[in-house]
């Protein structure tokens, strides 16, 4: 496509007056235009949402999973290209972009699964005298048109988790970009051009705060589905109206090593890659290491060699480890949480100055609890180690958080796994692994300031689709 790229709205290339720079993060060099929806162009693709809501409902299950398919093989088919978009602007080493799209096509797919077994149920009704002859007979149908509000760092895959359940359930879809990586998005709103949606079936747009606000506050969408920082989210809350929410946040992922381990190599690794992959910028990267006091020495020793070996800078190098965050704001962010433990008395293990937007890994002992690099999502290459007495202590200290995402344990007694799993306030427990681990069809989300509902297809489908009950009544004799 040509520079300034148009937007996609209701099965039409749309470009507009406004626009706004893309720049690849690693190079900071300007690498495409895109323009900018304003409020008539929301407006138009809100109202073909709207249109297109009966026609998108009114296909079967079948229909709809083999749309999602076809749309799969056509992913699929420039898997190279997206990968190198997601690398471009988001300034992803190219191992994780290359990850990222294969999710893409694994969310797509299963996404196309749960569409034909959007299961109902029946209800007997008769335990009264009133319910005699009656049953009550439950079946889903489509909540309506959905906006997805997505973030930079992963552009593609979280694309999908708003755009496949939403077509699997058959809800029009409105997504609005991050204003970092909108080509990404662009590429999948190409494919889906011709799949065979109905038309206004699918948007993407890239917008200012004052259209975006315009489409949050719309009382045509029935949800609002966002990934981003808890501010913002729970702010757009405020001001969705009636609609329902569902918002995938931040965290300051824990996890806790037992001295039950046996292998603290294989632990050490994991940690490292879940504290350092795409440079910390993940929701549920490792932030807080809580190690039992008899295997944090060995332990301590073995992240340290490891986050003090960052790899390349360069996102395109087979070597790719630590590389510069995704604007020079971001990595002045992390600089100050780590300024700020430092004059609380805590000492960097591992560490050194920033340099522009690249900021070095970073692990540091002696935090207090309520410092901001502990209590504040990092997003960022930094992790906090501490020893503690046990396991008790780990979970009370794990706990102790605004957020609570994913926590991770590593340890081989299994009353020890359904302890966590019962105490720690949290939407998954990581048994012998970090909390960064996902895979797409299992419920994701959080409490606390972490955020509301669930995404993961199945449940994600649910949440977009409305129970509706029918009771049938026996002829009367």
């Amino acid at each position: 496509m040509t520079d300034p790229q148009p937007l996609y709205v209701a099965g039409e290339w749309v470009a507009t007056a406004s626009t706004r720079p893309v720049f690849d993060p690693a190079r900071g060099e300007r690498i495409a235009e895109v323009c900018l929806a304003d409020e008539d162009v929301c407006e138009r693709a809100a109202a073909a949402a709207a249109a297109a809501r009966a026609p998108l409902a009114a296909l079967s299950a079948g229909e709809r999973a083999g749309l999602l398919l076809a749309l799969a093989a056509r992913l699929e088919r420039r898997a190279d290209e997206a990968a190198e978009r997601i690398v471009a602007e988001a300034g992803k080493p190219r191992a994780l972009a290359r990850g990222e799209v294969g999710r893409a096509l694994a969310t797509l797919r299963i996404a196309a699964e749960e569409a034909v077994r959007l299961y109902g149920e029946t209800i007997p009704l008769d335990r009264s005298e009133a319910g005699k002859g009656r049953l009550g007979v439950v079946r889903r149908f489509p909540a309506g048109p959905v906006l997805g509000i997505t973030p930079f760092n992963f552009p593609l895959n979280l694309a999908c988790h708003k755009l496949a359940p939403a077509l699997a359930a058959g809800c029009p879809v409105v997504l609005k970009a991050a204003d970092q990586t909108p080509l990404t998005a662009l590429l999948l709103a190409e494919l889906c051009e011709g799949v065979g949606w109905p038309t206004g079936s699918v948007s993407v747009l890239n917008a200012e705060v004052p259209a975006a606000e315009r489409l949050v506050r719309d009382e045509r969408f029935a949800l609002l589905s966002f990934t981003g920082s808890p501010r913002v989210g729970f702010l757009l809350k405020e001001r969705c109206g009636r609609k329902r929410v569902l918002l995938e946040l931040g965290g300051n992922a824990a996890v806790y090593v037992d001295r039950s381990v046996a292998d603290l190599d294989a632990a050490a690794e994991r940690i490292a890659f879940g504290a350092l992959a795409y440079s910390g910028q993940v929701c549920i990267s490792v932030q807080r290491i809580y190690a039992h006091r008899e295997v944090a020495d060995p332990l301590r020793e073995r992240l340290v060699a490891r986050f003090g070996a960052p790899g390349s800078r360069d996102p395109r190098a087979e070597d790719a480890g630590v590389v510069p965050l995704i604007d020079e704001a971001a990595a002045r962010r992390v600089e100050g949480l780590v300024r700020d433990a430092l004059s609380r008395g805590a000492r960097a293990l591992v560490g050194g100055a920033r340099e522009g937007s690249w900021h070095p890994p970073t692990l540091l002992e002696g935090v207090p609890e309520d410092a901001p690099a502990n209590r504040e999502e990092a997003f960022g290459p930094l992790a906090t180690f501490a020893a503690v007495e046990d396991a008790e202590e780990a979970f009370a200290r794990m706990d102790d958080s605004p957020y609570g995402l994913q926590a991770g344990i590593f340890t081989r007694d299994v009353q020890q796994v359904l302890a966590a799993h019962e105490r720690l306030e949290v939407g998954a427990v990581l048994h012998d692994d970090v909390p960064t681990w996902r895979v797409d069809e299992m419920p994701y989300g959080g409490v606390k300031s972490s955020g509301l509902g669930r995404e993961g297809l199945r449940d994600a489908l649910r949440a977009m689709t409305e129970p509706r009950l029918l009771v049938l009544r026996r002829a009367l004799a």
